[in-house]
């Protein structure tokens, strides 16, 4: 009998990735908080997700580079999973044009951290079960 390891782990495997990369994209938006001009970005986390899990298997991006000169890095968000990110409709306009609410956009930030540490939890239960399952407990 064979285990199938996408089947084990491979919902909580994209969800971490997801989330990292939604991290990733609200501590921009913190970060440029006083730029005149930024406009907040988000994704929107539950259609990522559902495009992934129908998805079998997931397939490897990588980063095309033309010249031998060209920096290998990595893909944002919109390269990978084929979306566009959305803008964020600020509650009070500011006077620059920034769309960012820092209070907002720390709260996302924390939600999907606690998130994140959920989906890690799964995912670590599924080794957990992996390795039982191995073991013969």
């Amino acid at each position: 009998m064979s285990i199938s390891f996408e089947k084990a782990v491979g919902v909580a495997e994209r969800a971490l990735n997801l989330r990292s990369q939604r991290a990733e994209i609200l501590s921009n938006n913190i970060a440029n908080a006083d730029t005149p001009n930024y406009k907040a970005r988000d994704l929107d986390f539950s259609t990522v997700l559902a495009r992934e899990i129908e998805k079998t298997p997931a397939t490897l991006f990588s980063l095309e580079t033309t010249n031998v000169k060209h920096i290998a890095g990595i893909e944002s968000v919109s390269d990978i999973y084929g979306i566009s990110l959305l803008y964020s409709t600020p509650a009070q306009p500011a006077i620059d044009q920034n769309t960012v609410d820092q209070q907002v956009e720390v709260a996302k930030y924390t939600e999907n951290g606690i998130r994140f540490d959920a989906a890690f939890t799964r995912l670590n239960g599924a080794f957990k079960g992996l390795l039982k399952a191995l073991r013969g407990d």
